[in-house]
């Protein structure tokens, strides 16, 4: 595959790492299909405990799992492995499953899994590891990886890959492979071996578009590394930038999602030093309120109101870190949340119910408002009935919406005449308001390009909202609206031969994108 880009270094920051450039010759080129997948906005959930499994989550499958029977390896170190895992990975998410999810509009699903799970396609991604010797354990499982990508197209669903479990493990969970206490993955070893896996993990999924029949074009990207814990940032930076060289030589076009660490600024500084990357880079943020003393003493109310106001430090820094993603081509994204509230926060509510709902109703908006996409945690647990953390049981009880996404209510696709009509008429609007706003501020001005960005960011919003197959499902709104933005800017530069005033251009294709989603609703929702 032919290299579109360049990786240059630009200049040394203070902080340790390079301040990279990606020289653009050209924006990758996809197939329409697979772009729809990868930047139409995610309404998604975590099909948690399915491969990298989780105690708390299932149970079952630790029951012959040698001590302390926390993690992976062991259940892999117990009796009867092979037989207790190729059982749940065959019942714990069917294609029933994925059924349901497309019902209630959820379009995206993550999926965690562990360097281990790739032994089937390369057994030597065990080698000097602590799963070396269980390759019989694990083989089992990529056939079974596959198999829910095309499951999940036949749905509509898009998958992304989470790398939930690094070699020697990159945090102190369990959920991370290993019941180790401390992480051992930031090494030299490590890694290369965390690149090579990768590697394979890519060149895979480049075969299941190329040559499976019929293509799968669902997958939306690969998350690097879930919830690092790095020794210093810095080592972790340059880490990433190695493994997005790796990547984009092999794949130019593969979306690629990075943990922030909960250090949110200071990543969206990262990414924004990629200007701009010439195919989508993602921030992933984990936002909880359950887990810390500061947790426990706040009240749900306040837990929601936090969430809810502006000017609150969480929706502050959410306005921050996505305009400054967006103007690089990025986007953040919410990797794991959920409903789960203390016992403390709850302490005294009248309607307990009632107050998750406010919280999850919060946390909802603002994620509308600001991200491309999020993915609740966790789509069940063996046990039901778990209302904060189980995504059946939030949906079955009320807690969250029984549907997600703009659902129409009537036929979209035979509304060509009336729509161009409609887009003369608000673009005149737009276009109106924007001469005049500038004209308070002598200067060079090429307003037709606020136009034709209008023209182009109306046209590409509705592609997305009419291109499901049936009035069935969810409308797929464009939802990596940056990256798209530096998509079609480019297209524009290379017709028009001049790059000058180019930022009216996207100013209007991201008012001609909201214009078209509001249009939308009104006529169609």
């Amino acid at each position: 595959m032919r290299r579109l880009f360049n990786f240059r270094r630009k200049k040394d920051l203070d902080a340790g790492y390079g301040r990279s450039e990606l020289a653009i010759d050209a924006f990758p080129t996809q197939s329409p299909e697979h772009d729809l997948y990868c930047y139409r906005r995610q309404h998604g959930v975590n099909l948690g405990s399915w491969f990298v499994l989780e105690r708390w989550i299932s149970e079952a499958p630790f029951r012959f799992a040698a001590e302390p029977g926390q993690s992976d390896l062991d259940v892999a170190r117990g009796s009867r492995a092979k037989e207790v895992l190729m059982e749940h990975w065959d019942t714990w998410v069917t294609e029933s499953d994925f059924k349901w999810l497309a019902e209630h509009g959820v379009n995206t699903v993550r999926i965690p899994i562990g360097y281990y799970h790739l032994c089937g396609a390369d057994a030597s991604v065990l080698q000097n590891t602590d799963f070396r010797g269980f390759a019989r354990v694990f083989e089992g499982a990529w056939t079974r990886i596959v198999n829910a990508v095309e499951i999940a197209q036949r749905f509509q669903i898009g998958v992304l890959f989470d790398l939930h479990a690094a070699p020697g493990k990159q945090n102190r969970d369990a959920h991370s492979g290993t019941s180790a206490s401390h992480p051992a993955f930031f090494n030299a070893s490590n890694f290369q071996l965390m690149i090579r896996v990768l590697r394979i993990l890519v060149t895979q999924l480049l075969s299941l578009r190329s040559s499976h029949s019929p293509p799968l074009n669902n997958v939306v990207g690969v998350e690097l590394l879930n919830e690092p814990q790095p020794p210093a940032h810095d080592v972790l930076r340059v880490w990433y930038l190695n493994v997005i060289r790796e990547l984009r030589s092999l794949d130019p076009g593969l979306p690629i999602y990075i943990a922030d660490c909960w250090q949110t600024e200071e990543y969206t500084e990262f990414i924004h030093s990629f200007t701009p990357s010439p195919s989508l880079i993602a921030l992933d943020h984990h936002l909880y309120r359950c887990f810390t003393a500061s947790d426990i003493s706040t009240p749900a109310s306040l837990h929601a109101s936090s969430l809810s106001d502006p000017n609150a430090s969480v929706p502050r820094m959410f306005a921050q870190s996505a305009e400054k993603l967006e103007s690089a081509g990025g986007a953040l994204v919410i990797g794991e949340w959920s409903g789960a509230l203390n016992p403390g926060s709850l302490h005294g509510a009248l309607d307990e119910r009632q107050e998750r709902v406010r919280y999850v109703q919060a946390q909802l908006a603002l994620y509308e408002q600001h991200c491309a996409g999020w993915f609740f945690w966790t789509y069940k647990k063996e046990q039901p009935g778990d209302q904060g953390w189980s995504f059946r049981d939030a949906v079955k009880w009320g807690v969250l919406p029984s549907h997600f996404g703009l659902k129409p209510v009537k036929d979209f696709r035979g509304d060509p005449g009336d729509q161009h009509e409609r887009k003369a008429s608000l673009k005149q609007d737009a276009l109106g308001r924007h001469a005049s706003h500038w004209a308070q501020y002598p200067g060079y001005y090429e307003h037709w390009r606020f136009e034709q960005g209008f023209n182009q960011g109306w046209d590409d919003a509705y592609l997305f909202l009419t291109s499901s197959l049936s009035t069935e499902n969810s409308a797929s709104e464009l939802g990596f609206k940056g990256s798209w933005a530096k998509r079609k800017t480019q297209d524009h530069i290379r017709v028009t031969a001049s790059n000058s005033n180019i930022w009216e251009f996207e100013h209007g294709f991201k008012q001609g994108v909201d214009a078209a989603k509001v249009d939308f609703q009104r006529i169609f929702c």
